[in-house]
């Protein structure tokens, strides 16, 4: 099987692109991907580097990628929801990556049927980044129907998720954008929409009850105001 291998930690260089990675296969639980389409994330370099050996050390060598789209080739025994055929897409298990390959195995609780309307390029690009959004929002922050909400940084990866979840729950939601950017997160549902180049949000905003920031350096120090 092709896939892209991690050999070590470091640059570009400590990738390699094989076609001799032996197939995973599905094991009890389990469901086997052939692998369409695949996300990159700023985990995936951070990974790559070893920015995150702290958190979770691969052994290696270790077939990189996290997120996927494809097409059912196999499922192991006590899975229900899913028959070879189906197109779905997955988060794979943060402890076994996998997903840059041709085919990829994932626990049958990680994986979801595309939706009818999304290609499998789209799909792919879809699972880590909305589920960043959902688990900061209904998880951590708790966000309420009624509650006012900023989104720093709504026009990327997980804030366009963002957006549209904190709606979905109710909120009012204000977010950062640059002018190229407005007309984006206005269509996503953003209510109020702060241009970061002329203004900055602790200056036009009062009286929010959560940030969710997705842009770090100084403006997670000015969020708390």
């Amino acid at each position: 099987m092709r896939a892209l291998v991690l050999t070590r930690y470091g640059g570009p260089e400590a990738t390699t692109l094989r076609d001799d990675v032996p197939e995973p296969t599905a094991g009890a639980g389990d469901v086997l991907v052939e692998v369409r389409a695949s996300g990159l994330n700023p985990v995936d370099f951070k990974t790559r580097d070893g920015k995150l050996k702290i958190i979770r050390r691969y052994p290696l060598p270790a077939v990189m990628g996290n997120e996927i789209a494809g097409v059912v080739k196999a499922v192991g025994t006590g899975v229900t929801r899913f028959a070879p055929g189906d197109h779905v897409y997955a988060r794979l298990d943060k402890d076994y990556m996998g997903g840059l390959a041709e085919l990829a195995v994932a626990n049958e609780r990680l994986v979801a049927k595309m939706p009818a309307t999304l290609s499998f390029e789209a799909a792919a690009a879809v699972p880590l980044a909305a589920l960043t959004a959902l688990q900061a929002l209904r998880d951590e922050l708790r966000l309420q129907r009624g509650q006012r909400l900023l989104v720093t940084g709504g026009a990327g990866g997980v804030g366009i998720f963002a957006i549209q979840i904190a709606k979905h729950l109710g909120a009012t939601v204000a977010t950062t954008a640059s002018p190229r950017g407005e007309a984006l997160v206005r269509r996503l549902g953003a209510d109020i929409v702060v241009d970061y180049t002329r203004e900055r949000f602790e200056d036009v905003l009062r009286d929010y009850d959560a940030v969710l920031d997705l842009t770090g350096g100084s403006d997670l120090a000015r969020s708390f105001s």
